[in-house]
C-alpha cells in the first residue's frame, strides 16, 4: 500500500485533477469515479469495486470513516494519500465531508441470468442525479435483480446521455449503486433483452385506470418509469402488457418519481413474498 506524501497545498497538480473529476467529461476522459463518504466507499469495497487511489483527511474523520478506513486500505496496489483540511474541503462535493474518498474504476456489471421471478426497474429520461440515485437505493432495498437505465434522449449539462458516475446519484443512493447491477443502455438493447427472455413490461404513467396494486407483479416483470416531466414515452407504453397509476387523492396531480417508483417496487416485493395461490404471474401478453 504505497503513501503519499500529504497534501496541503490547492495548487497541487492532484487537488486539480480531482477538482476536475467534478465534470463528466474529465470522468470519461480519465476512466474512472470520484467516490465520496465512508458508507459509499465499504459498499463499493464490498461490491468488489477496484479501489485505485483513497485520499483521507484525519482531521474530518468521522466515527464510521474511522472504522471503513482500515478496511479500505487492506485493498491490494491501493495508493494513500493525506489531504491537509483545506484541500480536502475543496475537492469534496459535501458540506460535512466525512474525511473518505478515492479513486474508482467504474463498475462494468453484466445483465443477469433471469430466473422464474426476476424483476428489473427501468428508468426512462430521468433528469435529476437525486432522483435516479434515490430509486437506486429503493430498488436495492426492494431486491431488483438489475436496473437498466436508458440513455436515449437523456443528455447532460455537456450533451451526453446518462452519467451513472454523478456524484450526486452515488451519494443520493448511498452506495446502492454498487450492491446491484446498474446497466446504461441503449432503448433497443434494453428492450431486445426484456422480449427475449419473456419480460413482462409494467408501465407505470398517471393516465393508466388500473392502480398499481391491483396489477399482478410476480414473475419476470420489468417495471418501467419515465420522468416526472415528460412521463414514461409512448413507445413504452405502447409495448406494455400493462398500464398502472398511483391513484391520487388530494389536489397534487404527480409524485415525485422516487415516490412513486418506491411504492411499486414494494407492491411487487409484497406480492412476491406471498402464496403464489393468491396472486397470480402477469405474463407477456398481460394475462394473470
Amino acid at each position: 500500500m504505497p503513501v503519499q506524501e500529504p497534501i496541503h497545498s490547492l495548487q497541487n497538480p492532484m487537488i486539480k485533477r480531482l477538482v476536475r473529476l467534478r465534470t463528466r467529461r474529465e470522468r470519461d476522459a480519465q476512466g474512472v469515479w470520484l467516490v465520496e463518504g465512508a458508507r459509499e466507499l465499504e459498499r463499493a469495497a464490498q461490491a468488489g469495486v477496484r479501489l485505485l487511489h483513497l485520499f483521507t483527511c484525519t482531521e474530518l474523520l468521522s466515527e464510521d470513516a474511522a472504522r471503513v478506513r482500515p478496511v479500505l486500505e487492506r485493498q491490494e496496489h491501493l495508493d494513500t494519500t493525506e489531504l491537509s483540511r483545506p484541500a480536502f474541503e475543496k475537492v469534496s462535493g459535501r458540506e460535512n465531508p466525512d474525511g473518505l474518498l478515492a479513486l474508482v474504476v467504474p463498475p462494468s456489471p453484466a445483465l443477469p441470468v433471469p430466473g422464474a421471478d426476476t424483476l428489473v426497474l427501468l428508468l426512462l429520461g430521468l433528469e435529476k442525479p437525486g432522483n435516479l440515485g434515490a430509486l437506486l437505493r429503493s430498488a436495492d432495498g426492494a431486491g431488483v435483480d438489475a436496473v437498466l437505465v436508458i440513455e436515449d434522449g437523456l443528455e447532460d449539462d455537456e450533451g451526453r446521455g446518462t452519467d451513472l458516475g454523478n456524484p450526486g446519484v452515488i451519494r443520493a443512493s448511498q452506495g446502492s449503486l454498487f450492491s446491484q447491477p446498474v446497466l446504461s443502455l441503449q432503448e433497443d438493447q434494453a428492450l431486445g433483452w426484456l422480449r427475449q427472455h419473456g419480460f413482462a413490461l409494467v408501465a407505470c404513467t398517471p393516465e393508466a385506470s388500473l392502480p398499481y396494486w391491483d396489477a399482478p407483479l410476480s414473475g419476470r416483470v420489468a417495471l418501467c418509469l419515465g420522468s416526472e416531466h415528460g412521463g414514461l414515452p409512448e413507445r413504452w407504453r405502447q409495448q406494455a402488457s400493462v398500464r398502472v397509476s398511483i391513484p391520487m387523492q388530494g389536489r397534487a396531480d404527480s409524485l415525485n418519481v422516487s415516490v412513486a417508483g418506491a411504492l411499486v417496487l414494494y407492491e411487487a416485493l409484497r406480492q412476491r413474498t406471498r402464496s403464489t395461490l393468491e396472486h397470480g404471474t402477469l405474463n407477456p401478453e398481460g394475462r394473470a
